[in-house]
């Protein structure tokens, strides 16, 4: 399991009965989370003084309720800095957990020694398009959701990143990379954070497991010819780490070679020895095999 360590502004300090006692800077939420599926006793005192509490409803959706938080407050994760704001179906506008991502990439974009181009596809509120930019590459940044984009901006600018190359982009993803293939513009990088179901503008359906093979397939065609890395992350509790590997070891390691790993990410719960799931992630890394 990659492990999510090393944050300062974000803990997890107790999970029981379908939920999460989180800190996110000054502020306790408690949140649902799918594989919290243990019945403990909570014991944490804080349990009782969140500051807010985000409840399912049964006819779907669900409301924050005990709100006693700030329309939206920043934290931090090393010279990162991040906007945090409550939204609908529990949502912060940050999966914490990718850190674990953020730092690996970043350390293979600092020590490339040349340029590195890379596209975030699914790119939600920007934790890797910041996190990349900030290691020195440029980043094209897709997302359909025009809302989604103007957060990443803003996160961008956060950390300091106004003049950075990012060049934002609201579109279908899949739509994007073909267009990009007919213009033969490539990356050295691909970052993949593809939701679980969906639909789009004129209706289709997505769902990632009937869709994600052809979709990595086709962002192969948009590759360098030094690529760097290719990174799928995937939250979706049907498609397991392993099939996720085996899909880009096909897609992706037969056609350039390389290295394929996969695993869960993980965050740790308060000071236990306990780590919390919190979905796959498939990371590749273009080197000669050995």
């Amino acid at each position: 399991m990659w492990i999510c360590d090393a944050w300062k502004d974000y803990e997890l300090l107790d999970t029981s009965d379908g939920d999460k006692l989180e800190r996110w800077g000054n502020y306790i939420l408690i949140r649902p989370d799918p594989q919290v599926i243990w019945h403990t006793e909570k014991k944490h005192p804080l349990w009782q003084k969140a500051d807010a509490s985000y409840h399912r409803s049964k006819a779907g959706g669900g409301a924050w309720s005990e709100n006693r938080l700030p329309e939206s407050w920043t934290v931090r994760y090393g010279d990162l800095r991040f906007r945090i704001k409550p939204m609908g179906f529990k949502h912060t506008g940050l999966f914490p957990e990718q850190a674990a991502n953020w730092d690996w990439f970043s350390d293979l974009i600092r020590r490339a020694g040349r340029p590195i181009k890379v596209l975030n596809l699914f790119a939600y509120t920007g934790g890797a398009t910041v996190a990349a930019a900030k290691a020195g590459a440029s980043v094209c940044h897709v997302d359909a959701a025009k809302g989604m984009v103007a957060a990443a901006k803003e996160n961008a600018v956060l950390s300091g990143l106004a003049d950075a190359p990012i060049r934002y982009i609201v579109d279908d993803c899949r739509k994007f990379v073909e267009r990009e293939i007919r213009r033969g513009n490539r990356y050295d990088a691909v970052i993949m954070d593809p939701p679980s179901y969906g639909r789009g503008p004129t209706g289709e359906v997505w769902k990632i497991e009937e869709s994600i093979d052809d979709l990595v397939k086709l962002v192969s065609g948009v590759l360098s010819d030094k690529p760097l890395f290719f990174l799928l992350n995937s939250y979706t509790t049907g498609l397991s780490a392993s099939a996720m590997r085996y899909i880009t070891k096909l897609r992706i390691g037969e056609k350039f070679g390389g290295v394929t790993e996969a695993d869960e990410l993980g965050i740790p719960v308060g000071d236990s020895d306990y780590i919390l799931p919190c979905g796959s992630s498939v990371r590749h890394t273009f080197e000669k095999d050995e």
